[in-house]
């Protein structure tokens, strides 16, 4: 490849970005994010008009409308250091909202498998996003991405749960699974029962990264995830409940592109339902 500006600003005169392949205009404010790139063409299934945008390496990447709002998806890949690639070049382009949508190890007897999980913030168990800020930064969830989430669920009749989550860079021993040989470190012994105890719900890998991201660069963040494993009870069904997870996902982007319009109206930098409908009353 050619035309890029330089080694430190790896984009083209377009904006074409360097490991997206995508450029301004390719997607939407709103982008539902991934891990799996054959996760992104499921996704699109659910929308009215879905077109491919591009793919190289990891990252595949579709946009089109859901409900008549224009919404994207972009695969992440395994991880946060993928994962904030990605958010880097999407912002760089004009994305402002990314929701994870994902699969979760449920830390709680009472989380079953197929359930999803909501996420108000993350455990920074991951290392990327310390390369961007001290390790005291915390890692919250957009507090109108949770609603929306929120929201869609119960329209949807969807179960779940609300709560933190642990992200780790590490999917065998970093979530205290043996390695070969059944290596486990001491100091990863009883990490379970020390996140349970402090009411920590699942684990994945990505979502503290966007978390602390996304607020870094003012932009709004929230994650999906689809429990298909419980270490509680020791359950594992890839594929449960990761089509609610999605259907939740593309419902939220509806409901916060109302949020916004409205909140674009009325001139209010926050909204929450309560205000809407008071000032919807008037």
């Amino acid at each position: 490849m050619s035309g890029f500006k330089d080694a430190s600003r790896p984009e083209t005169e377009t904006g074409l970005q360097y490991h997206l392949m995508i450029k301004p205009g390719d997607i939407a404010k709103y982008v539902l994010l991934p891990g799996d790139p054959e996760r992104v063409p499921i996704i699109a299934r659910f929308w009215d008009l879905a077109w491919h945008v591009a793919s190289h390496r990891e990252y595949v990447t579709y946009s089109g409308y859901y409900k008549g709002v224009f919404i994207s998806a972009t695969s992440t890949g395994i991880g946060a250091p993928s994962t904030a690639i990605a958010l880097e070049e999407l912002a760089r382009v004009g994305a402002e909202v990314f929701i994870r949508v994902g699969t979760t190890g449920a830390l709680r007897r009472d989380v079953s498998i197929g359930d999803v999980v909501i996420s108000t913030g993350a455990v920074r168990l991951e290392g990327t996003s310390r390369h961007y800020v001290m390790p005291e930064y915390p890692a919250v969830a957009s507090y109108d991405v949770v609603l929306a989430l929120i929201d869609a669920a119960e329209s949807l009749g969807v179960r779940y749960h609300v709560g933190l989550t642990a992200s780790s860079d590490s999917f065998y021993v970093g979530q205290e699974r043996p390695g070969f040989r059944d290596y486990l470190p001491p100091f990863q012994r009883g990490l379970i029962d020390y996140l349970r105890s402090v009411n920590v719900l699942n684990f994945e890998m990505e979502a503290s990264l966007i978390f602390t991201l996304a607020n870094i660069y003012r932009l709004r963040a929230g994650a999906v995830c689809a429990a298909i494993a419980n270490r509680e009870t020791g359950e594992f069904k890839p594929g449960a409940g990761v089509e609610d997870a999605i259907r939740v996902a593309n419902e939220a982007v509806k409901i916060l592109y109302e949020w916004d319009e409205e909140r674009r109206k009325i001139g209010k930098a926050h909204l929450t339902p309560d205000i809407i409908r008071r000032l919807t009353w008037r």
